[in-house]
């Protein structure tokens, strides 16, 4: 499992969105984001379909996956 406690751009609560990561102040899971992103979906697409969400929580969250990918091959 990602610790996504470092990324300043998500957040966690045990009785919000089912307890998933999703992007601060709002109620979309980060999945979300990859999911559409897996399906074809744009940045731009996706900050449209969900407006709460901005420009620099999606980069912060791809940000930190590559960090995370990154971290691991170098273990």
């Amino acid at each position: 499992m990602k610790d996504w406690n470092s990324c300043r751009a998500v957040e966690r609560h045990p009785g919000k969105v089912g307890g998933a990561w999703f992007f601060r102040g709002t109620r979309v899971p980060v999945a979300a984001h990859f999911e559409n992103l897996r399906d074809g979906a744009a940045m731009e697409q996706f900050l449209a379909w969900f407006p709460g969400v901005e420009r620099w929580m999606v980069e912060a969250a791809l940000d930190h996956e590559v960090k995370v990918l990154t971290d691991s091959v170098h273990s």
